[in-house]
């Protein structure tokens, strides 16, 4: 998938964009509408979905495939998006494993571009987390924001049946609206003081809608993928290294490691055109 560009002998590919199954194809819808001009190549590994309720080890070992896979396409750049994947595998594979196996190739998340933005917009320092049991038990998102603003409080809170009503194409009926109440409420009961709520999964910008609906006045809600987008394309500018490195036709393309069959309809919803995945085998 790489292409040699004579005269300079610099290999360009796609920027590759991973995640556990679905979600993270709205971090790529808001980064295509961003950067249009760019060639994707965005793999779901859908077969091994949730990586929420996997252990650290596993979820790591997983990641990794996919990023080897990605390189051996030819991309010097990955973006996990998946708040899993960036929370328990992105910060070994960036210090443990690039270094050996693509010393000049870039592996980016999703947490950190978040963590920097809700500093600009929390007035109190009180900061509610929704995401995956997985990425709140990971701790992900109160090291890093009180990392990087001491003093901020961060609460999180696990809600387990948002990706599933997503999934399942329930994002619109009443049963969302009962859990994204539910859930809202026992955030905000814990600490009313928060005024900010970070969508920590990227499935959760498919409930956007109902969550709007029950979030009470005056608390802000903020969205991954526009985040995420504006970020990337930051750092390409001050990385023309590997910006040079990546092709610009305006494709994407897509692979799941489960039956293409089941997954592009249901990925066609997240990013609002048709997709026609293949299957790939990590």
């Amino acid at each position: 998938m790489a292409t040699n560009i004579q005269g300079n002998s610099i290999e360009r590919a796609p920027i590759g964009v991973f995640d556990s199954g679905f979600g993270g194809l709205t971090i790529l819808r808001d980064i295509r509408r961003a950067l249009p001009h760019y060639d994707y190549l965005f793999i779901g590994d859908n077969a091994r979905a949730p990586y929420g309720t996997r252990s650290r080890e596993l979820v790591y070992e997983f990641t990794l495939q996919a990023v080897k896979h990605l390189f051996a396409q030819g991309c010097h750049l990955i973006i996990l998006a998946c708040n899993t994947a960036s929370a328990e595998a992105l910060r070994t594979i960036q210090q443990r494993d690039l270094p050996h196996i693509a010393p000049t190739r870039r592996v980016l998340g999703v947490v950190r571009p978040t963590v920097e933005k809700v500093g600009e917009l929390t007035r109190t320092g009180h900061i509610g987390v929704f995401g995956t049991p997985g990425t709140i038990a990971s701790g992900s998102y109160n090291i890093e924001i009180e990392g990087m603003y001491p003093g901020y409080k961060v609460h999180g809170h696990a809600c387990p049946m948002w990706v599933p009503l997503v999934e399942n194409r329930e994002s619109s009926g009443d049963g969302a609206d009962y859990f994204v109440k539910k859930d809202i409420s026992l955030l905000l009961d814990d600490c009313p003081e928060i005024d900010t709520v970070i969508l920590g999964c990227t499935h959760y910008p498919l409930l956007i809608d109902k969550i709007h609906k029950h979030m009470p006045p005056g608390v802000k809600v903020v969205q991954q993928g526009p985040i995420v987008a504006e970020s990337l394309a930051n750092y390409l500018q001050r990385h023309p290294e590997i910006e040079s490195h990546c092709s610009r036709g305006g494709t994407c393309q897509y692979f799941t490691t489960e039956d293409p069959d089941h997954f592009s309809p249901l990925a066609s919803v997240f990013v609002n055109e048709p997709v026609q995945a293949r299957r790939v085998i990590l």
